[in-house]
């Protein structure tokens, strides 16, 4: 697969919303991505909407524990294999369902998860 050039033009998104994801896993998911020669990967957290289509309120602790998980992840993991974190905000499940964790409701959330993925 390194010999295809793909690992060349893109870099993998892994997605977990989970409070108690699978740190170990993941690790062994990073290591299965550099071995196929991806140097880069990117984690994909949520501070928002990831907890049930029709939430009204954040659950922070439940957000807080993902990104807390992720950091884990990062410390298990060679120092220069994560590209980044992209920190989503869903606001529906599909195009026909209600919105879900409106944006003004949810601020806080956003501002423990930067906090706790910029300082631990």
């Amino acid at each position: 697969f390194a010999g295809s050039g793909v690992p060349q033009l893109v870099q993998p998104m892994i997605w977990d919303y989970a409070a108690d994801l699978d740190v170990e896993g993941k690790v062994h998911l990073l290591e299965k991505y550099r071995r196929c020669g991806f140097s880069k990967v990117w984690f994909a957290s949520a501070f928002k909407g990831a907890t049930g289509v029709n939430q009204s309120l954040t659950l922070i602790g439940h957000h807080l524990q993902n990104h807390l998980q992720w950091l884990r992840v990062a410390s298990s993991s060679p120092a220069d294999v994560l590209q980044g974190v992209a920190l989503t905000g869903w606001q529906r499940y599909d195009h026909f369902s209600v919105l879900c964790e409106l944006l003004p409701v949810a601020i806080p959330s956003v501002a423990v998860c930067l906090q706790t993925l910029k300082n631990g």
